[in-house]
């Protein structure tokens, strides 16, 4: 059964026949994939049929150290080797490690505490249950924001084409628009809030920083109205941006914060880290839990993670190839803006191409992905080299000047 070539029609290639084997045995909910992906190396992949992809967007910001690299690769092994998982009931070192690293690179005060989930929706979860704590309902979240599809995530997420088929959704959020001063304090003044939930870049509604000064607000109201604020850094945090949270390059401290994707270097891993004393004491025994979160296989992948991309420079990294992606794709005719930060990047095109433009790209040996009709994310690897940026940054050019997007005609 492992053989792609013992399954379907005579002449198919091993991808093809690969995906009539997952349209009959995988559920739907992903739509036909677009390609199968075998192996990777660095920033590269290889689908079932031996075709090479430059991968620029990281399983969707999670390969912060590209595919199978040595540091990671060796971790994982040895864990695995030694102790892949214990029940909540006992500690790890790896667990404990991990923990106090996170609150170090986040320089949270004393009284900090972190919870390990398994994914970036469960952090979203606890962040719900730590919201519901304060004794308060109402929960301030934004238009256009995404943070996971699970009942209590999906109450948060600003999105009503994927709300509203799970009606009715956990009670007392309420959105407002990305960056509208008024809309916020008019919000925050209205009583009992709880939580102010925000994406300090909002990934899947197209890579749209938020501003310093709205940063600075939901503090503000935060802590005037004796409510959290919570981050959610699941597409920003662990280096991502250049610096290890988002919110550090503001200077803006959460009271609670959400990580995943990026945090385990591709082993499954979420957290959600509560800043001091009140924050990290709200969820008390018994009243949270997770049979996965925090294993020693999980926690010993972040932990290497966590430690290659710090002694490897590899933060300047990031904001250095980032930049250079900047400045060369927005060079680039049709491409309106650049949006992000390091290597969370948002390509801004003039016209709504990108559906068009992202399948040209696989097929050039690119991966990238289109949030919204007229944008590109990149979140590729943070090891992504200044060449490999270059050699999108070319094609781009090169398929921007045979196939325009700088005008409506041109779609």
């Amino acid at each position: 059964m492992s053989e792609l070539s013992t399954h379907g029609e005579a002449g198919l290639s091993r991808g093809a026949v690969a995906l009539q084997r997952y349209e009959h045995s995988v559920m739907g909910t992903f739509g036909t994939p677009l390609r199968v992906l075998t192996h990777g190396a660095g920033s590269y992949v290889w689908d079932a049929d031996g075709n090479r992809y430059l991968d620029l967007l990281g399983g969707i910001a999670v390969n912060a150290l590209g595919h199978a690299h040595p540091a990671w690769v060796d971790a994982v092994s040895k864990q695995a080797a030694t102790l892949a998982h214990v029940s909540n009931f006992f500690a790890t070192p790896t667990q404990i490690e991990l923990a106090e690293k996170l609150l170090d690179l986040a320089c949270a005060p004393a009284g900090s505490r972190v919870f390990f989930t398994n994914s970036g929706a469960e952090a979203a979860e606890a962040a719900f249950k730590m919201a519901r704590k304060t004794g308060k309902r109402r929960i301030i979240a934004l238009e256009n924001s995404f943070h996971g599809r699970t009942m209590g995530a999906l109450a948060l997420t600003g999105k009503p084409t994927i709300r509203e088929p799970f009606a009715p959704l956990p009670a007392g959020v309420e959105f407002v628009p990305r960056d509208d001063i008024d809309a916020l304090v008019a919000a925050a003044t209205a009583g009992d809030l709880a939580a102010i939930v925000l994406e300090p870049i909002q990934g899947e509604a197209g890579v749209r920083p938020l501003s310093h000064a709205y940063l600075e607000l939901a503090r503000e109201l935060a802590t005037r109205h004796q409510a959290l604020l919570v981050f959610d850094e699941v597409q920003t945090g662990v280096g991502r941006t250049g610096a290890w949270f988002a919110h550090q390059l503001h200077g803006v401290q959460p009271d609670a914060m959400m990580l995943a994707k990026g945090l385990g270097g591709g082993f499954p891993i979420g957290a959600l880290v509560a800043f001091g004393e009140r924050a990290g004491s709200l969820l008390g025994k018994g009243e949270h839990g997770s049979t996965f979160g925090g294993n020693p296989l999980a926690t010993a992948a972040a932990l290497a993670t966590i430690t290659t991309i710090e002694n490897a420079g590899i933060l300047d990294n990031v904001k250095s190839v980032g930049e250079q992606l900047r400045a060369g794709l927005g060079a680039i005719p049709g491409v309106a803006e650049v949006r992000g930060e390091g290597l969370l990047l948002g390509v801004g095109l003039a016209t709504p191409v990108s559906a068009r433009v992202a399948a040209a790209a696989i097929d050039a040996g690119f991966i990238v992905n289109a949030p919204g009709p007229d944008t590109i994310r990149l979140a590729p690897a943070l090891t992504l080299t200044s060449d490999e940026a270059q050699t999108f940054i070319a094609w781009l050019a090169t398929y921007a000047a045979a196939q325009p997007f700088d005008s409506v005609a041109a779609s």
